[in-house]
């Protein structure tokens, strides 16, 4: 640790300070102002004469109290020697100006604080003569200038005259350097200010204004709504017929269809105007005491009541659990919660009419068969008995056996009567009364045989016609038996159809009923209020920056 260096203060007067004021003031000058001069000319003299090896001039005295260097190199340090706003040319002056004297600085400002602890002006511009050594030959440096040599800067403690300290009209570099910084920070402030204010005044208009009349509504405006909520399922009947039926049957997937079709008919206009007509759903929503924006108009028209009822009834089916969550919300909530209730009975009746029609569908074709089989055989009934009455014959090959046993049965009596003629004849005395009775007996036999043979020769004629009768007959008889055997099928399967569709009844059971609510649902003020800022951030953001996008394209 160094302390710094003490000096002792003295005083230097002058013998004639009334006189050299007196002159001052004859040459119209002050003494403050001719103070800097003679001191400025006897610290010259004084260098000079120090490195000249000259002896010093006797001057006069000089009044005023004079510090010395190391007294002022104290009181200077290097912070001060910053705030002066040197610039760096004078710095680099002031190093080279150090090390011409051999001192040693350990920066440009401590050059500076050196050299004005010597008492030289580190700022001084240095005269191209000082560079010459003189002509005497003494090798001394002096200055020469116009053949005479001024003697150099002698380093000692020298006086420090008083000097008035007027507010000078011209700036130092450094200060208007200040000043320039000043008036850009403002003028950049002022701008920042500017941007800042429009900006804040566009918010305002496009997004803070928007979200408050927003609020406002919800908050103020707003007819408060209740909300009913109520959840039912549909489901089938036990022990469904089949094998896929069997695989979903306690699924979502066996009544999915069902499901999707009472949502699609529950979120229909015609169950808004069924509910119009039953409860008076219009009727309500067009009280005068229900806000603007949601009363319907008295004169408004089915697809605005439509609209309207897309709004505050809401159906949801969960294909997981196969169950319809209904949220109905109305301004009265004992009547939002009838109206659940009201529609919750249209989808009770939609599923028995789905149900009741796949229960028509699955016996219908069996009907459908079974009347087709009945009516193929009756005709195939009637066909066997058109061909029984056109033909005579109803078996034509008996009727040829017949008549071939009975010429054979004429034949074998007419051989015998023949044969007993023959006998009664050989006799010598044959009974006159026998013969004429068998030869009766052969005639009416013989007359008989040829009768059966013509008969027998026309059926052999007709034996044609006959066989293809009796195959018409036979075919009939077949169709007719193949019609029973269809008959008797469709029966069957129409008592198994009904079976089925019985299994196949659908009904509606509700799980959660609908309970009136005592507080309102909506509107949500708060979460509402959000959504319209960020709605209106978004907007002015996207508005925004297509603005300066297009901005910048135009410029370049």
């Amino acid at each position: 640790m160094t302390t710094k260096p003490k000096a002792r203060k003295f005083r230097i007067r002058r013998t004639t300070p009334q006189a050299e004021g007196a002159t001052a003031r004859q040459a119209g000058k002050a003494p403050a102002d001719a103070a800097p001069s003679l001191s400025a000319e006897a610290e010259t003299r004084a260098q000079g004469s120090a490195q000249t090896g000259t002896p010093k001039q006797e001057t006069s005295p000089m009044a005023g109290q004079v510090s010395s260097a190391r007294e002022v190199a104290t009181s200077q340090n290097i912070d001060d020697i910053r705030k002066e706003g040197l610039t760096g040319r004078q710095l680099r002056m002031a190093r080279r100006m150090a090390q011409k004297h051999g001192l040693a600085p350990t920066s440009d400002f401590d050059a500076v604080r050196l050299l004005r602890a010597k008492g030289i002006d580190p700022f001084q511009p240095a005269n191209v003569l000082e560079l010459v050594p003189g002509r005497d030959g003494d090798g001394s440096g002096g200055k020469q200038s116009l053949g005479q040599i001024e003697p150099k800067k002698v380093q000692l403690p020298q006086t420090v005259p008083q000097r008035e300290t007027l507010p000078s009209t011209e700036l130092t570099p450094a200060e208007r350097r200040a000043q320039e910084i000043t008036r850009i920070q403002a003028d950049i402030g002022r701008r920042r200010r500017r941007k800042l204010m429009l900006l804040i005044s566009r918010l305002t208009a496009f997004v803070f204004l928007p979200t408050f009349v927003v609020g406002y509504y919800y908050y103020a405006v707003a007819t408060p709504m209740y909300t009913t909520k109520s959840e039912f399922l549909i489901l089938t009947a036990d022990g469904a017929g089949g094998a896929t039926a069997g695989l979903f049957s306690g699924t979502s997937f066996a009544t999915g269809q069902d499901s999707i079709a009472t949502q699609s008919y529950l979120e229909s206009k015609d169950a808004m105007l069924r509910l119009d007509r039953d409860v008076g759903f219009r009727a309500h929503f067009s009280q005068d005491w229900i806000d603007p924006i949601q009363r319907l108009g008295p004169d408004a028209t089915n697809e605005k009541a439509y609209k309207l009822y897309k709004k505050y009834v809401k159906l949801g089916y969960d294909p997981t659990e196969g169950v319809i969550r209904m949220e109905l919300s109305t301004a009265d909530p004992a009547l939002s919660a009838a109206f659940s209730e009201r529609l919750i009975e249209y989808a009770e009746e939609r599923v028995d009419e789905l149900s009741g029609e796949k229960r028509r569908d699955a016996v219908k074709t069996a009907k459908s068969s079974m009347e087709q089989a009945m009516q193929q055989r009756r005709d195939a009934q009637e066909a066997l008995v058109e061909l029984q009455t056109a033909s005579t014959i109803l078996d034509p090959g008996s009727e040829a056996a017949a008549i071939q046993q009975l010429i054979s049965t004429v034949e074998l009596q007419l051989q015998e009567k023949e044969l007993a003629l023959n006998i009664q004849l050989n006799n010598s005395r044959p009974n006159k009364a026998r013969v004429e009775a068998l030869r009766s007996e052969i005639e009416v036999l013989r007359a008989e045989y040829n009768k059966q043979k013509a008969r027998l020769t026309e059926a052999a004629d007709e034996t044609g016609s006959l066989a293809a009768k009796s195959a018409q007959i036979q075919m009939a008889q077949a169709d007719l038996a193949t019609a029973d055997l269809m008959l008797q099928s469709a029966l069957e399967t129409q008592r198994q159809s009904e079976i089925e569709a019985n299994k196949q009844v659908r009904y509606l059971t509700v799980s959660v009923l609908p309970v009136a609510s005592q507080d309102p649902t909506y509107p949500r003020a708060f979460e509402n209020t959000i959504l319209a800022f960020l709605i209106f951030s978004g907007i002015y953001l996207m508005i925004s920056l297509t603005a300066s996008i297009l901005r910048e394209q135009i410029s370049s």
